[in-house]
């Protein structure tokens, strides 16, 4: 395997762990706002993500750095047509994080009232962003000769890029639900099983039909085999949210993520961003790679660096896995 196509791969993981587990996050984030009632309740969804969603976003970094250094072309490509929305999913992910951190800070309800919409409205327009992005990714954007983007923000405006932020959307607010269910106790874990499973059957409207178009228009036998799985996947998982097997259920929902995403990358690919104005200028993983040095260097640091990161945060995981309630939440907040 060429280092080039290596670093594909590699780059393709680091988004998926992303999406696995800032899913969740964006879909605690969306539920604060369905899900609870009262702040009390909205403050144990908070807590269910407050020691790991910092460390998620980690992978986020990471994959972004990873293209920037393997992948230049692809990175400024992707940086400058996708300028917008990369922008606006920025701006959220700060205030979100400043709302994470600032909302106790005071007990006025206004106060406490603004940050909340924050992380409602902060969550919720990344998961639709990130969507829209890599459907828009798949199916072709105008790259030039030259090899940059040729568009403008409202070739990004498709019917097939907004069915991609729908799937992203409802998909990782399923995802939170069912993390909801896990992490909590009484009253709010059942709700949180009711609501995914009316998530989970929402994903599936919205899911299969992009699924399908993704697949029809760019997919090749690898690639169906991962919707067959993420299809296969979501199914299980909703069968096992209504057994109240809320570990499983996470779990299942997670490869719906992971195998999702790897359909897309697996559309993709040999293309990084495919050009549609013409194929000949598509950026590939070979003409737009970094030199075969640089990759190599690349190949040691990420092998050294990436099992510690890893460990540190299945650590985290495992540290902060019990359940919370309402109960553990005191009256002041």
């Amino acid at each position: 395997m060429n280092l080039h196509d290596f670093w594909f791969l590699l780059i393709a993981f680091l988004w998926t762990g992303y999406f696995f587990l800032e899913g969740f996050d964006f879909g605690i984030g969306v539920l604060t706002k369905l899900l609870a009632r009262g702040r009390t309740e909205r403050r144990v969804l908070i807590n269910t993500i407050g020691p790991v969603w910092d460390g998620n976003e980690v992978w986020l970094i990471t994959a972004a750095g990873a293209t920037f250094a393997a992948f230049p072309d692809w990175y400024a490509a992707l940086f400058s047509g996708f300028y917008l929305p990369l922008l606006a999913i920025l701006v959220c992910l700060i205030l979100r994080g400043v709302a994470f951190e600032y909302r106790h800070k005071r007990s006025e309800d206004r106060w406490q009232r603004n940050w909340e919409h924050a992380i409602f409205w902060c969550s919720l327009l990344p998961a639709f962003l990130w969507g829209a992005i890599f459907a828009n990714l798949v199916h072709g954007v105008p790259i030039g000769r030259d090899g940059n983007y040729a568009g403008g923000p409202s070739d990004l405006i498709t019917p097939y890029a907004l069915l991609g932020g729908a799937v992203t959307l409802v998909l990782f607010t399923f995802h939170g639900a069912v993390f909801a269910a896990l992490k909590t106790s009484g009253d709010i874990r059942t709700r949180a099983r009711r609501y995914a499973t009316g998530l989970g059957l929402a994903t599936v409207v919205v899911a299969v039909p992009f699924l399908v178009w993704t697949q029809s228009d760019s997919g090749n036998a690898r690639s169906l085999v991962a919707v067959v799985i993420a299809v296969l996947a979501l199914a299980v998982a909703l069968v096992m949210n209504r057994r109240g097997r809320e570990g499983w259920a996470f779990g299942l929902s997670g490869v719906a993520i992971a195998a999702a995403v790897a359909m897309l990358f697996l559309a993709l690919f040999p293309d990084v961003m495919p050009s549609s104005l013409d194929p000949k200028w598509s950026l590939t993983a070979a003409n737009a790679a970094s030199s075969p040095y640089t990759l190599k260097i690349m190949t040691w640091v990420g092998a050294i660096m990436m099992p510690l990161i890893m460990a540190y945060q299945a650590w985290t995981y495992w540290v902060f896995r019990k359940r919370i309630g309402t109960r553990h939440i005191p009256a002041a907040h």
